[in-house]
C-alpha cells in the first residue's frame, strides 16, 4: 500500500493498480512502464515537480513521451518562471522517490496542472507511489483527488 492507492481507496474512485518487473538498463520509467503496461505512451503520464518564482512548489502532470512546457506552466500558475525542483526537494515535499513520485496522496499538497490531453481517454496512468506500480484511474478522477487543472503543458520531446 503507498499513499497514493490509500488516497484512491478512502475517495472511493474506479481504479486499477498495474505492477511491472523493472529494467535497471531501461532509460525513462515513463516509457518503460508503456512499453510494460503495452499502453500507448500518450496514455502514460509523469509527475513532475516545479519551483515557481523559485519559492513555491508545484506539480505538472503530462504524457511520458513529452516535455514539461515550463513556461505554460509559469503561466498556468501566475508565476513568471518555473525550474525543475531538486530532487530533495521533490523527495521532501511528495513523500516518493524519483521515478516513482505519484500525484496522488502527497505529503503536501502542492498546486497541480495537468495536460490538456489527459482528457482525450477514459483512464490514464500514473505512478502509484513506486517505481513499477502504476494506477490507472479516470483522469477527472485525477483532477478531482489532486485538485488539478487542465492546461495545455506538454511540448515534445526533441
Amino acid at each position: 500500500m503507498t499513499p497514493a492507492i490509500n488516497s484512491a481507496k478512502h475517495a472511493g474512485i474506479a481504479f486499477q493498480l498495474h505492477e511491472y518487473h523493472l529494467d535497471a538498463a531501461a532509460q525513462s520509467y515513463g516509457i518503460e512502464a508503456a512499453e510494460k503496461l503495452g499502453v500507448a505512451a500518450e496514455q502514460v503520464f509523469k509527475t513532475l515537480v516545479v519551483k515557481l518564482d523559485g519559492r513555491q512548489l508545484a506539480v505538472g502532470i503530462v504524457p511520458v513521451n513529452s516535455q514539461l512546457g515550463l513556461k505554460q506552466l509559469a503561466r498556468a500558475a501566475g508565476a513568471k518562471k518555473a525550474t525543475m525542483a531538486l530532487p530533495e526537494e521533490v523527495e521532501r515535499s511528495t513523500g516518493y522517490v524519483l521515478g516513482g513520485v505519484s500525484p496522488l496522496g502527497q505529503k503536501k499538497r502542492l498546486p497541480t496542472f495537468i495536460d490538456d490531453s489527459a482528457r482525450t481517454f477514459s483512464t490514464l496512468y500514473v505512478s502509484a507511489g513506486r517505481r513499477g506500480l502504476e494506477i490507472e484511474l479516470a483522469p477527472s478522477d485525477l483532477a478531482a483527488l489532486c485538485q488539478g487543472h487542465f492546461t495545455a503543458l506538454a511540448t515534445t520531446l526533441s
